[in-house]
Formats: C-alpha cells, sequence, structure tokens
C-alpha cells in the first residue's frame, strides 16, 4: 500500500520495463511493431551470421556485417507511418541473389547502413546509433557479435553445411534434417553493450524466426548464452506459426523445445508462446506448413505454455505484432 501511495500520491514515475528481443529478422521485427508503442525500453539483438540475399551481397562486397536485420528491426521501431520509414524498407527493382555490386535487389536502408560506415570510417556501432537517430527508433538494434562471424550445421545423418544461406535454402544433398548449428569460429565474442542489455532486462524474448539461421546463431554465441543462463529475467520462447521448408520441415513443437534443450544445454524459457489458430489459408506456393501443436509430448512443459490466437490472418505465417504484443504486455504484469 506504501508503494501505491507514493506512486499515485508522489508521483513517482513508474520502473521502466527493459524488454530484450534475440533473433531479427521478420519475426523479430513483428514482435518489435507490437511493442513499439507501449511504455517499454527495447533491445533488439541480430545475428551477424547472415551472407545470403541482398544482405549478403554488401557484406561481400564491402566487408561489413550484413545490415539486414539490423535495418529491418530499425524500421520495425519506427513511426509506421514515417515516409522515411517506407524509405528505408524500398527495395530496388532487381535479382536479391544477383552480382554483389549490383543495385538491384538492394534495400535503400541497406545501402544508407553502408553509407553511414563509410562515413564514421568503418565504425558500425557509430553507423548503427546515427541510423537510429534518422530513422526516430524507439528502440535499440545491437548486433550478437562483434568481428566476422559464419554458421555451420550438421544434419541428422551427419552431412555438414557450411554457410547461412546454404542452410537457409537447403542447398545441400541428402535428407534435409539439421541437427545442430554451430559458430565460426566457435567462440566469436560478443558486443559488450548486448550482454550488458541482457543482464538488464526484465523480460527476454526469443524467437519467432528462422530457428537454425536466425534465432540459434544468436543464442549460442557463448557470451550471450551464459548471459541467458544467468539471468533471473523472464524469459519467453516464441514458437513459430508455420514451419519454413529446408530448416524445420515437420517440426513440432515438442520439436522446437528439444532443439533448444539440445543447444543451451537445458530448458532455460520460462513461458512458451504457441499459436493455436490455424483456419487461414497458408498459399500453396509458400510450401509452409502449421506447426502441429503434439500436446502428449509436452506434458513436462505443461505449466509453461500459453497459447492463444496469434496469427495474422492476411499473412498466415506470421504472427500479428497487436495479438502477439498483448499477451507479453499480459505477462509483465
Amino acid at each position: 500500500m506504501l508503494k501505491t501511495f507514493l506512486k499515485h500520491y508522489l508521483e513517482l514515475p513508474a520502473k521502466t520495463i527493459n524488454i530484450v528481443c534475440l533473433g531479427g529478422g521478420v519475426g523479430t521485427a513483428q514482435i518489435l511493431k507490437g511493442l513499439r508503442d507501449y511504455p517499454f525500453d527495447l533491445t533488439a539483438v541480430v545475428s551477424m551470421a547472415d551472407d545470403g540475399g541482398s544482405a549478403g551481397r554488401l557484406r561481400r562486397a564491402f566487408s561489413i556485417p550484413p545490415p539486414g536485420d539490423l535495418v529491418n528491426c530499425l524500421a520495425a521501431l519506427s513511426d509506421e507511418e514515417s515516409t522515411l520509414q517506407k524509405l528505408f524498407v524500398f527495395r530496388f527493382e532487381g535479382k536479391r541473389y544477383g552480382k554483389d555490386t549490383d543495385l538491384g535487389g538492394q534495400k535503400l536502408g541497406n545501402l544508407i547502413f553502408v553509407a553511414l560506415t563509410n562515413i564514421y570510417a568503418g565504425d558500425t556501432n557509430r553507423a548503427l546509433e546515427e541510423f537510429s537517430k534518422i530513422i526516430s527508433s524507439k528502440g535499440r538494434v545491437l548486433p550478437a557479435t562483434i568481428g566476422d562471424v559464419n554458421i555451420w550445421a550438421t544434419t541428422q545423418n551427419g552431412k555438414k553445411v557450411y554457410g547461412e544461406e546454404n542452410i537457409d535454402l537447403g542447398r545441400y544433398n541428402g535428407a534435409r534434417i539439421l541437427e545442430k548449428v554451430y559458430l565460426n569460429p566457435p567462440n566469436i565474442k560478443a558486443y559488450k553493450k548486448t550482454v550488458d542489455a541482457i543482464k538488464g532486462a526484465h523480460l527476454l524474448i526469443a524467437g519467432p524466426g528462422d530457428l537454425f539461421s536466425t534465432v540459434l546463431p544468436v543464442l549460442i554465441v557463448p557470451q550471450v548464452k551464459k548471459a541467458l543462463k544467468e539471468s533471473q529475467a523472464l524469459k519467453i520462447f516464441v514458437v513459430n506459426i508455420a514451419n519454413k521448408p529446408f530448416e524445420t520441415a515437420g517440426y513440432k513443437v515438442s520439436n522446437y523445445l528439444k532443439t533448444l534443450k539440445y543447444h543451451l544445454d537445458n530448458d532455460i524459457f520460462d513461458t512458451i508462446l504457441i499459436n493455436n489458430n490455424q483456419k487461414p489459408q497458408i498459399p500453396p506456393k509458400l510450401n509452409y506448413k502449421y506447426v502441429e501443436y503434439d500436446e502428449e509430448n509436452l506434458q513436462e512443459y505443461k505449466e509453461n505454455i500459453v497459447k492463444g490466437d496469434f496469427i495474422n490472418n492476411n499473412y498466415p505465417i506470421y504472427h500479428d505484432s497487436g495479438k502477439i504484443a498483448q499477451v507479453i504486455v499480459n505477462l509483465t504484469k
């Protein structure tokens, strides 16, 4: 009662809730879009191992960290109606997998990041800070690691697959069932501000997103992994709406949780968010399938699971940013 009295009558400021979202890509962007209008201190941590698509081309051409997920998350934290936001996500016509130095297929935001990095003499962190100011970001986006990093994976039949793009697009022979993902170098250093953000978080959110090429490459960074395990924050894992071909084809909810435990050596998540609305039809051309909720294999997690309608009805392979934000907000109360 004393705290309530002080808050209401002496007008003490409410405690800011620090939320850190780990992953990157469209999944993390959807979470950020939903949370940005709430009074949270938001931080996104994204993988620097992307070597595919237009971002991978810029990485090779200009020897910079891949800007794709950094820019996507910054744009998600900006004013949705802003003309600047639309400019940053504008993609020039052309092939995303064209020549490294071609303009076609590139996002304007990625090119601006390259320019800012050049302006600040290769200081990508300064470039990120200045980009945040330009886009009027309602949070910050941090790289998971410093220095050059790549990923490789093993399949369930022992085949090794090198590179994020090859893993993501299933560019390898044999059964396309992945078992584990690794960092190269394995002891890559985490960005200090990223580790500090995790240590200072009240809420940590991993996923949704490509499990082996986007989410796990952040979680298994040694210093990040250690900080996550030691953190007393509420930890949430958001299970994907649907399975992406080549990465998690045929995965059920239990497969996601087993894979997380295998990579993190333990069950570290307090709450598992699972979409239970599978009525919207996924366009057949996408070749995505809904993630099955196999309750019979999840008895040890039944106290941790929160189910709900989290789907974006217009784009049914994605979470609805408003729906997922609301359940996260409720968990902070």
